[in-house]
């Protein structure tokens, strides 16, 4: 393990859990710490980019933003895996839904991740590289989710470099190859819990349909990212088979 603490990340040696939640947003992994956790406290503010560890029914968990992008996810979700000893990541934030069937509110779990992103050029690999999430945490995810009696679509999805895109027919062409929801970090966490022999899971919820312009209110949104925390928290704590 690395010296830490890093440029990036506060924490000392054990305080950070071996199951991390990663919201891109700092201030989503303040809510779940303020509302799910107990005996929390807070292992990071470099950058104001947030974590904190506590308890959920009993079990240790830790949650983090990794901010907008591979760039920025990369860089915590390297350091997590192979700094502090971390061996699973469950990134839960928002997508755009493309996939034929999609509603609002409904969770996706992206199974694979394409990507327009040069992120797997580090590696020099002969090839493409398909980043993939682990089955263990994805079967574990749908039978959670069903439990629970959240929506969920399993499939691809689209890790992009940009928000603001200048071709507007790209989505349509994604959506023609089975490609479900649209979002910017899963592909970068994929790769690098497959380099750090760790396990990774993106659990997204569809805020927004890209094709017809329906989206949530910020109000809905709060419900729908509730439902996947708990998703992911009760992941997070449960034995791997």
């Amino acid at each position: 393990m690395a010296d830490v603490p890093t440029p990036h990340n506060d924490a000392l040696k054990g305080q950070i859990a071996k199951s991390v939640l990663m919201p891109g947003d700092p201030l989503r992994a303040q809510y779940i710490a303020e509302h799910y956790l107990e005996d929390v406290i807070c292992f990071n503010r470099v950058r104001n980019m947030l974590g904190f560890t506590g308890s959920y029914q009993g079990q240790r968990v830790s949650v983090m933003g990794g901010g907008m992008g591979m760039p920025s996810v990369g860089i915590y979700s390297f350091e997590l895996f192979n700094f502090y000893g971390v061996e699973q990541i469950i990134r839960i934030g928002s997508a755009g839904g493309i996939g034929e069937g999609l509603h609002l509110r409904d969770l996706v779990l992206a199974q694979g991740a394409c990507t327009d992103s040069n992120y797997a050029h580090q590696f020099g690999l002969p090839g493409t590289y398909a980043p993939i999430a682990d089955f263990g945490l994805l079967s574990r995810a749908v039978a959670t989710a069903g439990e629970l009696g959240v929506a969920v679509r399993v499939g691809n999805v689209l890790s992009q470099d940009i928000f603001y895109s200048a071709d507007q027919g790209a989505a349509k062409r994604w959506a023609s190859m089975g490609v479900l929801a649209l979002e910017m970090e899963a592909a970068a966490l994929y790769m690098n819990a497959a380099y750090a022999h760790k396990r990774a899971l993106a659990i997204l919820s569809i805020s927004d349909l890209v094709f017809t312009g329906e989206e949530l209110s910020a109000r809905e949104r709060q419900t729908s990212f509730t439902q996947m925390m708990e998703v992911a928290l009760s992941l997070a704590t449960s034995e791997e088979e």
